[in-house]
């Protein structure tokens, strides 16, 4: 098993899908792809099985935002 460091995501990472601010980064054998929330969940079945490391930030939302916790 390796380590793969990875660096906070921040307001200049975006998604690939859609432009939106990045929230998670999926790490593959082959690079990586940042997505928004929204974009993570829908693909999440996609790249579960085939990621090396997924950086999962969207707490921050709730944080960010003021959303109540659940």
């Amino acid at each position: 098993m390796t380590t793969t460091q990875t660096s906070p995501l921040t307001a200049a990472d975006r998604c690939d899908r859609c432009g939106a601010q990045a929230y998670v980064r999926v790490v593959l054998p082959s690079g990586e792809l940042l997505f928004c929330a929204h974009h993570a969940r829908r693909h999440a079945s996609a790249f579960a099985d085939v990621a090396v490391l997924v950086q999962d930030e969207t707490d921050r939302l709730l944080e960010e935002h003021g959303a109540p916790a659940r």
